[in-house]
């Protein structure tokens, strides 16, 4: 890892001090720069980017920036400042995508849901823009469905852990037999292996429709465009050349 590079640092710096101002303007801030469903009045162009710099709570910003730290530094020692940063957010606004889509996906099969049983969707759209639901819709749809309907336009998405993803797979590619370990796994394994299973855990939480309070498909958006890309970086070369 050696010694903090300058996007790292920089990206680092704007996270922490954006997680103490919303321990300030906890509310508004949260309401402003986190990810809304697009049809959430809350909802704003600009917040692809800035949920990237909104973390839940101390674990959360710790660990993010923690492995910012840690994957991040050898990548920009090999890249420089401008490919590192272009992969970054490359791989964050994937990550805001899939994130969204999936809930696109789960909203619209609540709303068709109701809409199946005689409600109209300009109803549902109303109830819901105005911070409310109706308990009757439980009995008329799926308790799973409603609840993942709910889910999607009530709760924003925060956190550069969808950017971080993207570097965890630019790592495996780069350092794959560099030995990692999780903290409720304390044995060693190597990158190529370790960053898969995490990216598996997620696929399968995602897919079950686990509730964990994490954002599993914005993980999975996140490693899949850093994926792509250094499939295509390795494939021309292109990941020997710096952008200073």
């Amino acid at each position: 890892m050696g010694r903090m590079t300058e996007a790292v640092k920089h990206l680092l710096i704007i996270n922490v001090i954006l997680f103490f101002a919303t321990q300030l303007y906890g509310d508004q801030m949260y309401q402003w720069m986190s990810l809304w469903f697009p049809k959430n009045n809350n909802f704003e162009w600009w917040q692809v980017v800035t949920h990237m710099f909104m973390h839940g709570n101390l674990m959360h910003i710790v660990f993010n920036m923690y492995a910012l730290w840690a994957f991040g530094t050898p990548l920009e020692q090999i890249w420089g400042k401008g490919k590192f940063l272009f992969f970054y957010f490359s791989a964050g606004l994937g990550s805001a995508a899939l994130h969204t889509g999936v809930n696109y996906f789960l909203f619209n099969e609540g709303l068709s849901a109701l809409e199946g049983a005689g409600i109209a969707r300009t109803q549902v759209l109303d109830i819901l823009s105005n911070g409310q639901y109706s308990p009757g819709w439980y009995d008329l749809a799926p308790k799973s469905t409603i609840d993942s309907m709910l889910t999607a336009f009530n709760t924003p998405a925060v956190g550069a852990s969808g950017a971080i993803y993207g570097i965890l797979v630019a790592f495996a590619f780069m350092y794959s037999e560099a030995k990692l370990m999780l903290i409720f796994l304390p044995v060693p394994i190597k990158a190529k292996y370790f960053v898969p299973i995490l990216i598996a855990v997620d696929l399968i939480f995602g897919i079950g429709n686990v509730n964990t309070g994490v954002a599993h498909f914005a993980h999975i958006g996140g490693a899949l465009i850093g994926f792509i890309m250094m499939w295509y970086w390795k494939k021309d070369q292109f990941n020997n050349k710096r952008w200073d």
